[in-house]
């Protein structure tokens, strides 16, 4: 089982801590994009965390069931008003089973990357494999890793610099691993957390997909729909079930 971060101080503070992510114009874009590939068929989110994309998609229609290694994460969920039909599943999402399928599968804003093994990450696309209908969809979020971005010999990128929080990423490219180290400064004192990351490239994600029995049908940049490119930093992919 891996090791939970997102404990009660990160549960409590997560929309705190991270603001930008919870706005309309951020939320939107995700919720319509999900639900066009949902149609009127049921959603599986990994790592549903508090439920910023699950309750919209939920009040857009979408069936939508949850799993979460963080009890503390699925707490503040519940807690909400409106989620009395979205269902949610402690457990790790890699090997997690829950009952029925479904159309469509999710994991958003580089969660994939919280197994931090290659076995893991497999494991998760056989999962979802699984739990997916003939024909149904399995779309990933996540950053193409920044190896371009790090100056020679150098192993640490500031990915956030705002005047109340500072993130860094420390790769350790040998194990295709990454740290990402987070410094809050909240009521004039700091706060930390570091979590381990295991990077995966967008190829690499093909052939899990296709170990899987999915494969690649479309790859953008965002959730707009933005041509995806060599210079893009992130990707949306979506990959299909043989019907």
């Amino acid at each position: 089982m891996p090791e939970n971060y997102f404990g009660e101080r990160i549960a409590k503070s997560y929309q705190a801590k991270w603001p930008e992510l919870f706005e309309p114009a951020v939320v939107d874009p995700v919720v319509s994009f999900l639900a066009d590939l949902a149609g009127g068929g049921a959603a599986l989110e990994l790592g549903i965390g508090t439920g910023r994309i699950a309750i919209p998609l939920s009040q857009r229609g979408v069936r939508v069931h949850g799993i979460d290694l963080s009890p503390d994460m699925v707490a503040q969920l519940q807690a909400k008003p409106g989620t009395d039909d979205i269902g949610v599943t402690i457990g790790d999402f890699a090997t997690t089973r829950v009952a029925g399928t479904f159309r469509l599968a999710y994991l958003v804003r580089n969660t994939i990357m919280n197994l931090t093994t290659q076995d893991g990450q497999v494991a998760c696309f056989q999962n979802v494999a699984e739990h997916l209908e003939p024909g149904g969809c399995f779309v990933v979020e996540v950053g193409v890793p920044g190896l371009r971005r790090l100056p020679p010999g150098e192993t640490v990128r500031a990915f956030t610099v705002t005047p109340t929080h500072l993130g860094f990423d420390e790769y350790d490219v040998a194990s295709q691993g990454l740290i990402s180290h987070h410094y809050w400064a909240v009521d004039g004192q700091l706060e930390t957390l570091s979590a381990p990351f295991r990077y995966v490239w967008p190829s690499e994600l093909d052939l899990m997909a296709r170990l899987a029995g999915m494969s690649l049908r479309e790859r953008w940049s965002d959730w707009t729909r933005a041509l995806f490119t060599s210079d893009s930093t992130t990707h949306v992919s979506v990959w299909e079930k043989a019907a």
